[in-house]
């Protein structure tokens, strides 16, 4: 159907993505022998019953039986529909994600337009700032905040002039290449009909995404006007909530980056570079996000954020705190470095240098900045302000994942309010707030179902799909009398036509079928019905031999019914034609049929 996601493209990247480090970016997981356990995101539990298989590329949790792909995993733990759990792995995987149809090729050449546009205006801007009469005021503005001009061509910075239509006379003669304009919020339209350029006599700061593509621009006015930021609109390739100006250049200015600074503006970047502090990064006029943090931590285990020294900061790092309490596995660190009032970092780094910029005594760790805002005016001595601080602190400490760290600072609030350790645990369960209900899916009934014979080979294709080559001839199948029997023979060639496939693969073939729920519920992950058994019943021979078992079980079974069929109607053999007969001997050999006369 035109405009779905291709199924090759779905296939593709589940190949490319490691379901591991996936869920690990949310759930704290530990290896255990060939697989990963963590604490269960779908239900309470104090015992890891999470296991995740990076063979299989498949979660499971014994527990409530939540199972599933990374898809489904992002779908289930972020609340997202399948298309925008899709569209998060590509952006991961750094991939465009096309669309079956005359619609998909379309869609992606009109962003390849885009992406190509913005190049030109990069271009555009940058020779204006070189060549504009009126850019001196740009260049004598930015050699005031301490800019060089080697810096200026680094972040390749420009200069929109004054007027209306300087980049519509350069790149939009044309109604199409307006509409282009347009496309990527670089051109406003009037009401009376017409367009004009939207950013006019500002300094302007190119936007690049991860891959390095320019996705949008940042406008500095010279003056006092307003506003004095200026970002381009949301658009189709870009979101404000996801991006960090000078990220991609962070990621490049050196092999192991091991700490990032997250600051507000596009000079504080700038000013902190220009002093060799270059793994530093900004929002883009917005709170920092999930999505933010979520980038920041796949490349460095390390954030600290530095706001302005003004209400707005403060109201900022609180809210970044806020955001950053879900994200802090084991591993990760967050810490704020406050700036003077009345300073931001610019000033900060000017006036103290990279060496005050980078001391460490100065950063306040997240959970110490948590405990002094909680504790502000706390009497230890008062009832009323013990009770006070536990209320407080507990929805913050609900939202920290299970680790160390969330255990250390429960630890210190018990010891701040005498209330026992193992109280205030129970407490905090008994006030945690029920997570998504996943109904068990193994019930008495499902188990006696999947030791009949096809579950059980089906069951066995999932856990090593390999072993599907081991059975050249299977068109025999397709006769025999069991519901599902089609299904078995499409999962047969579906494995020979792509013997490395895994378990999350094949459930995403059929996602939105009828055979998805029964095959997540058939779907291994670490147990098996042989795993009393004295023998490695993960290895591909002793598979391989069960599901040739099972295989020629299931015919044997197959035969039987249909010699039951052929003889039930009759009272007597001699009463069977002579077909039949011999169809009866060929079913089974020993079988005494009478001769033909």
């Amino acid at each position: 159907m035109p405009g779905q996601i291709p199924k090759t493209f779905i296939d593709d990247l589940l190949t490319r993505t490691d379901i591991v480090e996936i869920i690990d970016g949310f759930v704290p997981l530990r290896k255990t022998g060939s697989n990963h356990k963590g604490l269960c995101p779908f239900h309470d539990e104090k015992t890891p019953s999470f296991t995740v298989s990076q063979e299989k590329q498949f979660y499971h949790c014994f527990g409530c039986g939540a199972n599933g792909s990374a898809i489904t995993f992002l779908m289930e733990y972020r609340h997202m529909d399948f298309v925008t759990a899709v569209e998060e792995m590509a952006r991961r995987a750094g991939l465009e994600v096309p669309r079956e149809g005359s619609a998909g090729p379309a869609r992606d050449q009109k962003l390849t337009e885009l992406y190509e546009l913005q190049e030109l205006v990069v271009q555009f801007y940058r020779k204006q700032l070189k060549q504009h009469p009126e850019a001196e005021r740009a260049v004598n503005y930015l050699k005031q905040r301490g800019i060089t001009g080697e810096l200026a061509a680094k972040f390749e910075l420009g200069y929109a002039p004054p007027g209306w239509d300087h980049l519509i006379k350069a790149l939009g003669l044309s109604d199409a290449a307006q509409k282009r304009l347009l496309k990527a919020g670089l051109i406003i339209q009037r009401d009376q009909g017409g367009y004009y350029d939207r950013f006019r006599d500002r300094i302007m700061f190119p936007i690049r995404d991860q891959r390095g593509r320019v996705i949008g621009f940042g406008g500095r006015v010279l003056d006092d006007g307003t506003p004095k930021y200026l970002n381009s609109p949301e658009t189709p390739i870009f979101h404000k909530g996801r991006e960090l100006y000078g990220f991609y250049q962070a990621r490049h200015a050196g092999k192991n980056l091991q700490r990032l600074y997250v600051v507000e503006g596009y000079m504080d970047v700038l000013a902190l570079v220009q002093h060799e502090v270059s793994n530093v990064a900004a929002t883009l006029g917005t709170a920092a996000t999930a999505d933010h943090l979520e980038s920041i931590f796949r490349v460095t285990p390390e954030i600290v954020f530095c706001f302005d020294g003004d209400e707005a900061g403060r109201k900022a790092a609180w809210r970044a705190l806020d955001i950053s309490l879900p994200l802090l596995r084991d591993g990760r660190r967050v810490f704020f470095l406050f700036m003077p009032e009345g300073k931001d970092p610019d000033d900060f780094v000017r006036e103290h240098g990279k060496v005050g910029f980078e001391d460490l005594k100065k950063y306040v760790p997240l959970t110490d900045y948590l405990l002094r805002e909680l504790t502000r005016d706390f009497d230890p001595g008062i009832r009323e302000h013990k009770s006070k601080l536990i209320h407080e602190a507990t929805p913050y400490l609900r939202k920290m994942p299970q680790g160390s760290l969330k255990q250390l600072l429960q630890d210190e609030i018990a010891g701040l309010t005498s209330l026992d350790k193992s109280i205030f645990d129970q407490q905090l369960m008994e006030t945690k707030p029920k997570p998504q209900s996943y109904p068990v899916k193994v019930s008495r009934l499902q188990r006696k179902t999947e030791r009949t014979l096809l579950a059980q080979v089906i069951r066995l294709l999932l856990i090593k799909p390999k072993i599907a080559l081991t059975i050249p001839d299977f068109d025999d199948l397709a006769n025999i009398n069991l519901p599902g029997t089609d299904f078995l023979k499409d999962l047969i060639q579906l494995i020979q036509a792509t013997p490395d496939i895994t378990l999350a693969r094949i459930l995403e073939t059929w996602r939105g079928t009828k055979y998805e729920k029964r095959l997540s519920e058939l779907a291994p992950i670490a147990e098996s019905p042989y795993e009393k058994d004295e023998v490695d019943i993960h290895s591909e021979e002793f598979l391989a031999i069960e599901f040739s078992d099972a295989i020629a079980s299931l015919r044997e079974w197959s035969r039987k019914e249909r010699i039951k069929k052929k003889t039930s109607k009759v009272s007597s053999l001699d009463e069977l034609t002579e077909e039949h007969k011999t169809e009866l001997r060929n079913l089974n050999p020993k079988a005494r049929i009478p001769p033909e006369n």
